[in-house]
């Protein structure tokens, strides 16, 4: 037996020695019994200062003993060493297989790493580092991006009615009661949902949201409830969670909740009142712990009126009610949104463009039927058309330079039809004119009116051209 332990010592320093690869042993203690010198060179140490220590000593951040006391094994990981472990700062990455050794009886006896040393192996290595290093970075950013996006330091606003809004939700974060938003379409619903759960306990679970009515009523309840494997033709192998299951711990936002379905609405009420959800073709329910927040641009109180909506699901819902403003009774954030939606893309496309205050007076004289949704449209299409990098009035929709000059009117002495219909013509003129890239004959035909004649209005209201 001696003999052959003897062999077998001779064999296994022999291919020690023969390697590339670097090589450590350690007792189940963690004490280091073999390393070759390939390794040692790398560390920078000598067989007679590592044999004989914990490994910990040598290499502080290792994973041996770990391996050893829990009885795994893991292959081609990537390893950082600690600065100052290495021979070399800029050598400090390798791809490790470490595995605990076993006896006859199952027992751990010992532990050995294998760290691989050709230069085409670590060089892959260190890539492939960089790259993991690059991804983390990138998912770092996006993730403060988005965290600042949907959070209550990133709700843009200042007027006193949006604030107490602001206040209302920021308390309904602290709780996991149900929130319903109601409010006009654009108003920021989503945005305010996001922010309730990002600053809530359930932050680091999921937010899961589905839009009620954009999505058809018979594959509503699969969405909502998931389904079981071979529930009906077509169905997904494995079957589906659904978007309850996918939310559980989290918060779940039923988006656009007046238009779902009445038949929808009872499944919906029993989810809520029994915390739990059957998955269609299960033979159980799955209990779960979700934060309900549903939005709605519609009356749900006059629905109910109307036996379109359930009053008892209302009631489920409507425990936190926040009413989102619309833009028109906030003026005081319209040009706030402007400035931020046009520095956004300045920062984009690298440009410097700005409002003229003409534009900035129409912009804060218009009704905004669409919110803030319709005011990032106006800026990216005033955007697109304006020339010299600054956006004026015939970079906007003729609806809103129309009621801007009509409202100008209105406050002068001059209260005459003529020259607010003169004020209108021309700024129709100055829109088509652009449309058509200053071709005159274009524009003429465009407008139903001869060349000549627009030439003359071209005149009459002294519009700068490019003939």
């Amino acid at each position: 037996m001696e003999n052959d332990l003897a062999r077998y010592k001779y064999i296994f320093d022999e291919i020690l020695t023969m390697t590339d690869d670097g090589f450590i042993v350690v007792d189940k203690g963690g004490i280091v019994t073999d390393i070759n010198d390939q390794y040692c060179d790398f560390l920078g140490t000598t067989k007679e200062k590592a044999i004989g220590r914990n490994i910990k000593e040598t290499i502080s951040n290792s994973k041996m003993i770990d391996i050893v006391q829990n009885a795994y094994r893991e292959e081609g990981v990537i390893h950082k060493f600690v600065d100052g472990e290495t021979k070399e700062s800029d050598n400090s990455f390798l791809l490790v297989s470490r595995s605990c050794v076993f006896d006859e009886n199952k027992n751990v006896i010992a532990g050995v790493a294998q760290v691989k040393f050709r230069l085409q192996t670590l060089d892959s290595a260190q890539k492939l580092m960089k790259e993991y290093s690059e991804l983390e970075f990138y998912k770092e950013e996006y993730k403060k991006i988005n965290s600042n996006q949907y959070s209550f330091e990133g709700v843009i606003g200042s007027s006193s009615n949006f604030l107490e809004i602001k206040k209302s939700a920021m308390k309904a974060s602290k709780n996991s009661f149900p929130v319903l938003l109601t409010g006009e379409t654009g108003t920021g619903k989503e945005v305010f949902a996001r922010a309730i759960h990002n600053n809530s306990d359930r932050k680091d679970k999921p937010m899961v949201s589905i839009n009620c009515g954009a999505i058809p009523s018979e594959l509503l309840e699969s969405e909502l409830f998931g389904y079981e494997e071979g529930t009906f033709t077509g169905a997904r192998k494995g079957g589906k969670k659904g978007k309850f299951l996918q939310a559980d711990g989290g918060t779940i936002l039923l988006d656009e909740i007046g238009d779902m379905p009445l038949s929808m609405q009872v499944k919906l009420l029993r989810v809520l009142q029994e915390k739990e959800v059957e998955k269609i073709g299960g033979s159980k329910p799955i209990p779960i712990d979700v934060r309900v927040i549903a939005a709605t641009r519609r009356d749900l109180v006059e629905m109910i009126k109307n036996g379109e909506f359930r009053e008892d699901l209302y009631y489920r819902l409507n425990v936190i009610n926040i009413e989102m403003i619309p833009l028109r009774d906030r003026r005081e954030d319209i040009l706030t949104f402007a400035n931020y939606f046009l520095n956004k893309i300045n920062i984009e496309y690298r440009t410097a463009v700005t409002l003229s205050n003409e534009a900035k007076q129409c912009f804060e004289n218009y009704f905004w039927p669409g919110n803030v949704r319709e005011l990032d449209n106006v800026i990216k299409s005033a955007y697109a058309s304006c020339d010299e990098f600054v956006i004026q009035l015939t970079d906007l929709p003729s609806k809103m330079v129309s009621n801007h000059k009509v409202i100008s009117l209105a406050g002068s002495d001059e209260k005459m039809l003529k020259h607010m219909v003169d004020s209108y013509e021309s700024s129709l003129i100055q829109e088509i004119l652009k449309k058509c890239n200053w071709n005159c004959q274009k524009a003429a035909e465009e407008l139903g009116i001869h060349r000549s004649l627009l030439y003359k209005k071209i005149d009459k209201y002294n519009i700068k051209t490019r003939r």
